[in-house]
């Protein structure tokens, strides 16, 4: 009786061929550099001491070769250090905590609806199956104008949720830092529908007393991946303007952006879009180094154009008369798709270990020599990242880029439960989630994060950061007093009365 072949995969642990893959190609020089400094050592030993004396007296050096040389070293190294880049800290930064009087549960918004569109309106059903399969929970916050009936949608009330979420956040940033107002060199707010004037930046250096020098920038109508934009501009200025403050301020006025018409597509804001704020402090002061929490290492910005039909809404009906179902929109799924593959195309060789853009040079190769018959490599960006922060945009949106990037569960934590517990509240919702992820402990000296946001135009931007030290839980981020309570199982249908 023959005998049987043992199966390749029980005898081999697949585990470790690829872990001995990744530490051969990601250590290559190092594996090649040994053996040739040992080969040097050898000959070096075999040669003896007489014969290297006079291997150096044959060079002939004398004092004025010596010291051009050292000259020349010294000039090399001087425009390498005036020409490199500014090392960029993230000091610290701070998120909008709502008082739980804002706090609005889902039946709260359906019983309003009701109430001012009447039971049976196409608008109200529709967003009562979007609250159904958002994913948001029952404690996350709206501004006193929207819990009206009918709301009060003025620039009095924006103005004044403006300044409940701007001021709130910038003084809570200002307190943990010790950095007076007038110490801030650049000042940076994007939001993306509410653009007042006098605008929100100078209601700002008006409030705290800022200098008048200050350079201000008020940026709109970018959507939610502004908040990265705003980083690539303070990232810039800090790069020509030394011993320097940058204050960035991410938010959204919901109370001006609010929709209470009857096209049932344009009701999707008022159901995922939340009152929410972030304000960070970046410098690139050297003495700012040993205190600073993150490090910036790269700012990645995409756009992708499409037609107004990718922008209309991020769902649609499946079924327009009977409202049975909503769906991630196939416009916005493609559009938003290729500006994610061009901003990993862009990302990849920057973060990526050798290892996985071998293989994923390989595979691209493969596809072109065989007309496509290879599935396309998926980059595994773990290995290049400790924690992702994808923008709380709504539950498709995680879904989507969990699958695409085959991240785990735990990856794509902070995400969930950001859209749980605060919903989408546009630019600022990674900061949440990057808070989220220090109020659990998990951020150690060394941690790669990616900030990943999608917005209107469509945009893909990206940020990484490095952890510059150690972070304790902090016992004042909004996460602070229910963090225990989660993660939470978030079921795929919530039945709303």
């Amino acid at each position: 009786m023959p005998q049987t072949i043992p199966s390749f995969t029980s005898s081999v642990r697949l585990k470790y061929v690829k872990l001995g893959y990744r530490y051969l190609v990601n250590n290559l020089l190092t594996v090649l550099f040994i053996p040739i400094m040992a080969g040097l050592l050898l000959e070096v030993l075999r040669l003896g001491p007489d014969e290297i004396f006079r291997l150096w007296n044959s060079l002939e050096l004398d004092l004025v070769h010596i010291l051009c040389s050292g000259f020349l070293i010294i000039i090399i190294v001087t425009v390498y250090l005036m020409s490199r880049p500014r090392h960029i800290y993230l000091v610290d930064f701070s998120c909008f905590k709502p008082l739980g009087t804002l706090r609005a549960p889902l039946t709260t918004f359906v019983e309003h609806g009701r109430i001012i569109k009447g039971p049976d309106s196409k608008a109200v059903q529709f967003s009562l199956k979007i609250f159904e399969r958002c994913g948001l929970g029952d404690e996350t916050c709206v501004p006193p104008a929207l819990r009206y009936i009918p709301p009060a949608l003025t620039i009095a009330n924006s103005r004044e949720e403006a300044e409940l979420v701007i001021f709130s956040a910038i003084d809570s940033l200002l307190e943990k830092t010790g950095v007076k107002p007038k110490s801030i060199d650049i000042l940076i707010l994007n939001c993306s529908i509410f653009s007042p004037t006098p605008s929100l930046t100078a209601m700002i250096v008006n409030k705290y007393k800022m200098r008048g020098d200050i350079k201000s920038f008020n940026l709109s109508g970018m959507g939610c991946s502004a908040g990265m934009i705003s980083i690539g501009l303070a990232r810039d200025l800090l790069q020509v303007h030394p011993n320097s403050y940058a204050l960035v301020v991410s938010t959204e006025i919901i109370t001006y952006s609010g929709y209470y018409g009857e096209q049932p597509s344009m009701m999707l804001p008022n159901c995922i879009f939340r009152m929410g704020s972030a304000a960070l402090l970046l410098s690139n002061m050297r003495k700012e180094r040993s205190r600073a929490k993150y490090r910036l290492f790269h700012v990645i910005r995409t756009h992708k154009g499409a037609d107004d039909t990718a922008y209309r809404c991020v769902y649609q009906e499946e079924d327009p008369d009977g409202f049975k179902g909503v769906s991630l929109s196939k416009d916005i799924t493609m559009v938003a798709g290729q500006a994610l593959k061009s901003n990993i195309t862009t990302i990849g060789p920057l973060v990526l270990p050798a290892s996985e853009q071998l293989l994923f040079v390989l595979t691209l190769v493969g596809r072109k020599l065989f007309e496509r018959k290879w599935k396309p490599y998926i980059p595994d960006f773990k290995q290049a990242f400790d924690h992702f922060c994808i923008h709380a945009g709504g539950r498709a949106v995680i879904d989507e880029l969990e699958k695409y990037l085959n991240l785990s569960a735990e990856d794509v934590e902070a995400s969930r439960m950001t859209l749980h517990r605060f919903g989408n509240t546009s630019s600022s919702s990674i900061w949440y989630e990057l808070s989220y992820i220090e109020t659990k402990g998990r951020m150690k000296k060394g941690d790669r994060i990616w900030q990943i946001g999608f917005g209107s135009g469509f945009k893909c931007n990206s940020v990484v950061w490095k952890c510059n030290r150690n972070i304790r839980p902090p016992v004042d981020s909004p996460w602070s007093e229910c963090i225990h309570r989660y993660p939470v199982k978030i079921p795929d249908v919530v039945k709303i009365i």
